[in-house]
């Protein structure tokens, strides 16, 4: 079932309408000490905030990602419970998009045009985000934490409303490949990718580290293939052929499921080192259970031993004190039937988003938010810092190196930071995470 969230088109534009005019006349009016809350944009009403998305909520990307948005909404729905963002309610509609850029375009386009929303937050995909990105851009509209780690959105001159969240590919890539170059030295290395800015940057990072003389094979996939099981066993065949002792994957959840059941088939068992993007072990094994038809322990003992790398604490870590501020917020507000890492994914991101509206302002115009998110977040949930500034719209510059035993990703090693660059270094970041507040809301 897909939750859209979609509400009265005629209410929203008059809402949206009353907005526009409020604001002409003031967004700075002053009762006592504070503000009176007022409509200082659009979207924003003195007693909501509008944002919209699109997601996957059906299609091939669904499995697992379908529930970023319902999870970022519950984090959203216990800070309109707690105060809200200076007495606002955040309104999140999400629109499906089934990971199909034409359905992306049309989504965005009644999102900005006529539901009139604040900002475009945590729109999901690379391929899907690329299709509407400079018109977001050309309508001014805020377009914050995209869910997706495309280099892409790092181009402030011409993307000045645009801004990731997520590690980048091409760090991750740089980090896998460093963890692959030390531990897998002279072995043979196959690569299988998403034949798009999403794969293309990861292999470009992983190119930063790993020996040329490595690389026996490199099979990409088009993800809109009409049978994408034929596919990828097709593409694991080669990979087998070239005798890769190690694969990296930087595949969508459905993906990297699809390779371990061909390998498993093909009695090919490498080493299998997959990008944070498509390795979350509760996600892959339903998937394997789900695509083999089996039951019991088939899907978490396929996923044993992949490596990986988190940016955000390993669910696994239940003495964590922010994943226990989420599982108590998943138990309240969330109706998913489990707690994995992309509802920690969704919480995380719809955190950092009340962080910035926070620092925007009483009464914030969308500039504000893109000048506070300019002038640097903390990291809040993530485990290595924000690259944000006026210059730099990556999001998490860092990440650890895991490895997924009975169903947990478990930390091997300290948390490691670089750039995007072909020379910058990977390196470990020391500073400890600081626990949340303790009301679960970040302060302005």
């Amino acid at each position: 079932m897909t939750r859209s969230h979609r509400a009265s088109t005629a209410v929203i534009a008059a809402a949206a309408t009353a907005a526009l005019v409020l604001a002409a006349c003031s967004s700075t009016t002053k009762t006592g000490t504070k503000s009176v809350l007022t409509a200082s944009a659009p979207g924003i009403t003195a007693k909501t905030i509008l944002i919209g998305s699109h997601q996957p909520l059906t299609g091939p990307a669904a499995p697992g990602y379908s529930e970023i948005a319902p999870s970022s909404d519950a984090y959203f729905k216990y800070v309109n419970a707690h105060g809200g963002i200076y007495g606002r309610k955040i309104v999140y509609k999400y629109l499906n998009d089934q990971y199909n850029p034409t359905d992306t375009v049309s989504d965005v386009h009644q999102l900005i045009q006529q539901d009139n929303v604040y900002a475009i937050f945590n729109g999901l995909g690379t391929p899907t985000h690329l299709a509407v990105v400079q018109f977001i851009n050309a309508e001014h509209v805020p377009d914050v934490f995209v869910a997706s780690g495309c280099e892409c959105w790092n181009d402030p001159t011409k993307y000045p409303e645009t801004f990731g969240w997520q590690l980048d590919y091409i760090r991750e890539g740089k980090i896998l490949g460093n963890y692959v170059e030390q531990h897998f030295k002279g072995m043979k290395i196959g690569l299988l990718y998403q034949d798009d800015e999403f794969g293309m940057d990861g292999i470009k990072g992983l190119g930063y580290e790993i020996p040329k003389s490595q690389i026996v094979a490199a099979e990409p996939y088009d993800v809109d293939a009409t049978n994408l099981a034929q596919q990828i066993g097709a593409l694991t065949g080669k990979l087998a052929a070239a005798k890769a002792q190690v694969v990296i994957s930087f595949s969508i959840p459905a993906v990297t499921a699809l390779l371990r059941l061909s390998e498993l088939t093909l009695k090919f068992s490498p080493t299998n080192v997959v990008s944070d993007v498509g390795s979350d072990p509760i996600t892959l094994a339903g998937l394997l259970d789900t695509f083999a038809k089996k039951t019991g322990s088939f899907g978490n003992s396929l996923t044993q031993g992949i490596i990986t790398d988190g940016y955000l604490p390993s669910l696994g870590d239940t003495t964590n004190p922010w994943i226990k501020l989420f599982t108590k917020i998943f138990n309240e507000y969330h109706p998913a039937k489990a707690f994995d890492g992309n509802v920690l994914y969704g919480m995380s991101v719809a955190y950092t988003f009340v962080q910035a509206m926070l620092k925007a302002g009483r009464n914030p115009t969308r500039q504000d938010l893109i000048n506070a998110i300019n002038g640097g977040l903390p990291n809040g949930v993530a485990v290595a810092p924000y690259a944000y500034s006026g210059t730099d719209h990556n999001g998490i510059t860092g990440a650890y190196i895991g490895i997924i035993k009975n169903g947990v990703l478990v930390p091997t090693g300290d948390v490691l930071v670089t750039n995007d660059s072909p020379t910058g270094a990977v390196t470990a970041y020391m500073t400890a995470q600081a626990p949340p507040p303790a009301s679960g809301i970040p302060s302005p």
